[in-house]
């Protein structure tokens, strides 16, 4: 009985294991809750899109296949000979590979690649406007391709066939302008620019790209940063920047000047009569040279700060100080009668 009774203990236990192991099973593989349902009223948002930086593309092909279908003329604008004995080359350039091709403003010259007597490459064919037709004879040469101040040099070698190349200039524009706030430009005035590269010279120096560039007009570049030199006037208003140009747009940007145009008078009293045959020299405060000039009345772009005037006439000199306030234009007098003499020098 002891026996029958301990087999039917263990077969209760064994059972009480089984279900618990069938219950866990089933919560494993229950169903997932179903989802709630979506707010049809919900407000739908696109995906952010990333800005694309024109300038960290990867390098332009400068040189390619056209699409464009081509059949040449019948004249030829360039290269030496006729018929068959030449081959057709048709040019196109655009600004970037996003951009039209340009219809105007281009200058194309072929060069051989071989070199004349005196060492220079020879000039076999020039184009101006937009695209270009050449005939050739079969050699090699070097296509330079300019606009503005955006060039680009290729290499092609020529059969007897008919090729169609575009040129890509990877190349913007750049407008530039000058103030001395943002409710007063400088429309009018002495106000230059000039260009330069962002690398230096074996000598130090920044390469000179255009010089004495006037406000507001456009210089077509190659897309790069450009260390850009504004003077109002030519004595020491100077501003500097470094301006990015990029591919296929027009950049535009405007320094601002801290300066005033300053003239000069030597009068016996307040208000008078400039006296004439006078010799001028404006000094810092540490007492460099900033300009010099004859005359009774010079005439000055001097960025904004403290000066000292020196005026020599007959004989005596006499000395003043004064302030130059950026936007102020206005005439400093020096009045003999009231203004320190100096001792007599030569």
């Amino acid at each position: 009985m002891r026996t029958f009774a301990h087999k039917i203990a263990l077969l209760a236990t064994c059972l009480t294991f089984l279900l618990a192991f069938v219950s866990a099973a089933s919560a494993e593989t229950a169903p997932m809750p179903p989802a709630p349902k979506p707010d049809p009223n919900a407000q739908v948002t696109e995906p952010a899109k990333a800005i694309e930086n024109l300038l960290d593309r990867a390098p332009e092909p400068l040189f390619s296949d056209t699409l464009v279908p081509y059949a040449p003329s019948v004249n030829s604008t360039g290269g030496s000979g006729a018929g068959i004995e030449q081959g057709a080359l048709y040019l196109m350039a655009k600004l970037t590979r996003d951009t039209p091709p340009l219809d105007n403003g281009l200058i194309w010259r072929i060069y051989s690649e071989t070199t004349n007597d005196e060492g220079r490459l020879e000039l076999v064919a020039t184009a101006e406007g937009g695209d270009a037709e050449f005939r050739l004879d079969p050699g090699a040469y070097l296509i330079h391709t300019s606009y503005g101040y955006a060039s680009a040099t290729n290499r092609i070698v020529m059969g007897r066939d008919i090729k169609s190349k575009m040129v890509i200039l990877n190349a913007g524009g750049i407008k530039l302008s000058a103030a001395l706030s943002d409710e007063e430009a400088i429309s009018t005035g002495p106000v230059h620019f000039d260009i330069y590269g962002s690398e230096f010279n074996e000598r130090g120096e920044r390469n000179l790209v255009a010089g004495s560039v006037s406000s507001d007009k456009i210089i077509r570049l190659n897309a790069d940063t450009y260390h850009v030199v504004s003077r109002y006037g030519n004595v020491n208003a100077v501003i500097r920047a470094d301006i990015q140009v990029i591919p296929g747009k027009l950049t535009e940007a405007t320094v601002y000047h801290k300066a005033a145009d300053i003239t000069l008078k030597l009068v016996n009293s307040p208000g008078g009569e400039a006296i004439a045959n006078t010799r001028w020299s404006v000094l810092s405060p540490g007492g460099d040279v900033v300009v010099e000039a004859n005359g009774a009345f010079p005439d000055f772009v001097l960025a904004a700060g403290d000066y000292e005037v020196i005026a020599r006439n007959n004989g005596e000199t006499f000395r003043s100080d004064f302030s130059v306030v950026s936007g102020e234009d206005r005439e400093v007098e020096v009045v003999t009668s009231s203004a320190e003499r100096m001792p007599i020098s030569n």
